[in-house]
């Protein structure tokens, strides 16, 4: 399925381990829109940072990311807990998140019909897109997620360890001074504590469409 001569953005935003990825990338598949996690942008930086240890971080990671390809990064293991702690640091650091920010939009700039998912997508990165959600779950389910997806890699992880870090990581984006996690106020709520994946998918579906035609007429066909 796929939009027919239409520009579609799609924004989506929420904490650590709430279905926001798992949801931007069934909705990406299904419209054929373009897909964007800034959450593998800011592993991506924290991991190039703790391997090379630069002694000038900002024009170091300016010089990283400015012919970087996006797609190359899935090859990479990101999902280590170094990593994790340390891209909640850097991603309370002005000048790395306005690196990123250029990267974001000019993948956004490039890629008209996209979805691009993170934490302040809707209010800072694309504040004009046509759909922005929001995702949300309660702790010890996200947890558990996060819990089931990481022992497969590292079988002596702990279940109350994921979900100290998980609270840690929410408290970092939520407090910290330069674009913390909020939600838009025009943001859809999408309560993943609530919905299996197919119902997800059914109300975002259901939201964008309803959108799109506000956008581009009643007549407007999906394909």
């Amino acid at each position: 399925m796929k939009l027919r001569n239409k520009i579609i953005q799609i924004s989506c935003d929420g904490g650590a381990a709430t279905g926001k990825s798992t949801g931007a990338k069934m909705i990406s598949k299904k419209y054929k829109l373009k897909f964007l996690s800034s959450g593998l942008l800011y592993r991506y930086a924290a991991y190039i940072l703790l391997k090379h240890k630069p002694k000038n971080k900002i024009n170091f990671l300016r010089t990283k990311t400015k012919n970087l390809n996006y797609k190359k990064l899935n090859n990479i293991n990101l999902h280590t807990p170094e990593i994790s702690k340390h891209s909640a640091v850097i991603a309370k650091i002005f000048k790395i998140r306005q690196i990123l920010k250029v990267f974001q939009i000019n993948f956004a700039n490039n890629n008209k019909n996209c979805c691009i998912e993170g934490r302040d997508i809707s209010t800072k990165i694309l504040p004009n897109s046509d759909v922005k959600f929001f995702f949300k779950c309660n702790l010890s389910l996200a947890a558990y997620r996060r819990y089931k997806e990481l022992r497969k890699k590292n079988r002596k992880i702990k279940l109350k360890d994921v979900k100290k870090a998980l609270r840690i990581r929410n408290n970092h984006d939520i407090n910290r001074k330069s674009s913390p996690l909020l939600k838009h106020r025009d943001a859809i709520e999408i309560d993943t504590g609530k919905l299996n994946k197919k119902a997800m998918v059914k109300k975002m579906s259901k939201n964008m469409e309803r959108i799109i035609k506000i956008k581009y007429g009643n007549r407007t066909r999906i394909k």
